[in-house]
């Protein structure tokens, strides 16, 4: 073997904002941004890494990875998960390269983890599991890097399906491919505002959804009911579960809309998720706030959300395919970035899940 290739690409979330880690539905798809490992081994236990814009980084692969410089913590952290997994991973040379904008709530760091997995399964000559891999993903994220996100991001970077959308059930892992209704494309929105997740309130909404658990009796917010949690005593505590509850359903409903090729309906109901996000999960932000609102204005949009964890980053519209040029402009010329900048717009659909080529 003289070198692998590992490719594992970004996601949108169309619905189901913070419902992995409760054990819920989320309805993802993977993007044509990608993050692309070309690694060759060595016979040693050095990791040497190279990427354009990063610089580089390197270690062995018996140093700590929470020693490591951050960007290469992912990668550290994915040799030392395969470890303990069983897998022996070779010390080698990589090039990385990617094209996913970093801090976007567009799933960077979950798309290097996977790419890394992928590689190093392949290097190690072992067949890489898609599902496997990103749960030792989902532990970097909550054992090294200190963000206790769920499973989400991922999974979709390592199974998306070309082509369509996928229903994630976060409880079985089990995966549903659900395409986009005929008339209907997706518009991602970059506000052109970042934020790190490990600085944000995320732990602290997963805290808070764990109280609500305990306090109704059930193992997961999954598992409550709208009535449940109405009769909670008003606090932090039922806003964040109310959100849970009222989008799990969502996305369900999401889906019944997908399948009847249904695209107001699903627009609709993305509406409803960022109102959710906005008032009881309290996880938007003034430029997600405007940026959704701009899109709602013009009459090719079926509706907009934010994205990903919130406070900073993409939002996420569904266009009739018809509009698409032009909504995209309307997105530039109607809203500006809290810094002057003119907002990027990409109109995407959806790709392949991460794949592993040796040569």
């Amino acid at each position: 073997m003289n070198r692998v290739i590992a490719r594992s690409p970004g996601r949108v979330n169309l619905i189901g904002e913070h419902t992995d880690y409760n054990d819920g539905f989320v309805l993802p798809m993977g993007l044509p941004f990608e993050t692309v490992i070309t690694a060759v081994p060595r016979l040693d236990n050095k990791v040497c890494l190279r990427s354009e814009g990063y610089g580089e980084i390197n270690f062995t692969l018996a140093d700590d990875p929470k020693t490591i410089k951050f960007w290469g913590r992912f990668i550290a952290g994915m040799a030392k998960a395969l470890d303990y997994d069983g897998t022996t991973v070779p010390g080698f040379e990589a090039d990385i390269r990617t094209n996913i904008p970093v801090g976007a709530s567009l799933s960077s760091s979950a798309a290097l983890e996977v790419a890394a997995g992928f590689a190093m399964c392949a290097m190690a000559g072992v067949k890489p599991d898609p599902v496997r891999i990103a749960k030792l993903g989902q532990w970097v994220e909550n054992e090294i890097i200190g963000i206790q996100s769920g499973i989400m991001d991922q999974l979709i970077s390592a199974v998306a399906n070309k082509g369509s959308a996928t229903l994630i059930d976060c409880r079985s892992l089990e995966t549903e491919p659900v395409t986009l209704p005929p008339n209907a494309t997706v518009a991602i929105m970059d506000t052109m505002t970042r934020r790190r997740l490990a600085d944000s309130e995320y732990d602290l909404r997963r805290a808070s959804c764990e109280r609500a658990a305990e306090e109704l009796g059930v193992d997961k917010l999954r598992d409550a009911t709208i009535d449940q949690v109405e009769a909670m005593a008003d606090g932090i505590d039922r806003q964040r579960a109310r959100h849970i509850v009222t989008e799990n359903t969502r996305v369900l409903a999401a889906v019944e809309a997908m399948r009847a090729g249904d695209a107001p309906a699903l627009g609709q109901l993305m509406n409803q998720s960022h109102e959710s996000l906005r008032v009881d999960f309290e996880v938007s932000a003034p430029a997600l706030d405007e940026i959704a609102a701009t899109a709602r204005e013009h009459e090719g949009c079926f509706g907009a959300r934010m994205t990903g964890g919130g406070f900073a980053g993409c939002a996420v519209a569904l266009v009739d395919r018809n509009h698409a040029d032009q909504f995209k402009a309307h997105i530039e010329s109607g809203y500006t970035a809290p810094d002057g900048e003119v907002p990027n717009v990409w109109i995407v659909e959806p790709s392949a899940g991460a794949s592993v080529t040796t040569e």
